[in-house]
Formats: C-alpha cells, structure tokens, sequence
C-alpha cells in the first residue's frame, strides 16, 4: 500500500497547541501550509530562520500602556514567541515562502522533487529464449515415450 508522504505526521499529530502562536498545518498538493497566529505583532520583527531540517520563527508583540492609564485586566500574551519547526527530508527548504496578512503568517514549504511520487515505466524485451539442459541416465527410462 502507498502511504502518502508527510514529513509532519510524526511531529504533529495530535500535538497541544502552544500558547502564543498556535498553528494550523495543512498539505495542498506539493507543498505544506503552516498558519501562524500572530495577531498585534509588528512584521519587521518576525524572523525566520532555516538550518538543517530545523525552521525557527520568532515574533514580538509589545505592550503599549498609554500614558496615566492603569491596567485593570491584562490577558493578551506580550513579549517575544518563538516556534521551532524539525522538518523530515524531502523538503525544499530553499523554496520557502513566507507572508503575513491579517495577523496570520503564512509559511509555504514545498516538497522537494526527489519526494515526489513518479511513475517508472515497466520495459519488455520480447527477445526468445532457449532452454537449455540434459536428461540425467537414471531418470531417463522413467520418462513416458511418446507413441
């Protein structure tokens, strides 16, 4: 039986999600989709890097108290949030794409071309073939003879 490659299935399967940037993953075709939660963060300070089969994204939500204003409830998570990603091989790590919009960012990371599923064609040489052999003596006179 085929199975699908999915270089995530291991890592995040039924994975809790983290506080201050859940995630949705998702496969389109030949590429993976991450989505990031990361509402009220500035995009100049998100930063992604790559190295080995490791993506580490890391974003900053400040906390802005205007001036004679005192808090009175305070929930919404501030600071520096940081995800590491260990992605399987097969991979494009090159290719990755990145954007943000709406408070989501989008990472796009396609399958590399040597994981793609390819068919291999089947050859046929129809050259004929000789078999070759001898009979041995004592099974010789076993041997019906034809009439």
């Amino acid at each position: 039986m085929a199975r699908t490659f999915d270089p995530f299935r291991e890592l995040f399967g039924d994975a809790p999600s983290t506080v201050g940037m859940p995630m949705d993953l998702v496969r389109t075709g030949d590429e993976f989709v991450v989505s990031i939660d990361l509402p009220g963060v500035d995009p100049a300070s998100i930063d992604i890097d790559a190295e080995e089969r490791t993506l580490t994204i890391r974003a900053t939500r400040n906390t802005q108290a205007p001036d004679g204003q005192q808090w009175l409830v305070r929930e919404r998570p501030t600071g520096t949030f940081a995800r590491q990603l260990t992605l399987g091989s097969g991979l494009a790590l090159d290719q990755v794409a990145a954007d943000y919009a709406d408070g989501v960012l989008a990472l796009h990371i396609p399958v590399a071309e040597a994981a793609k599923p390819r068919k291999i064609s089947v050859s046929h040489t129809a050259q004929p073939r000789s078999i070759e052999g001898e009979v041995a003596p004592e099974i010789e006179d076993q041997i019906p003879q034809a009439s």
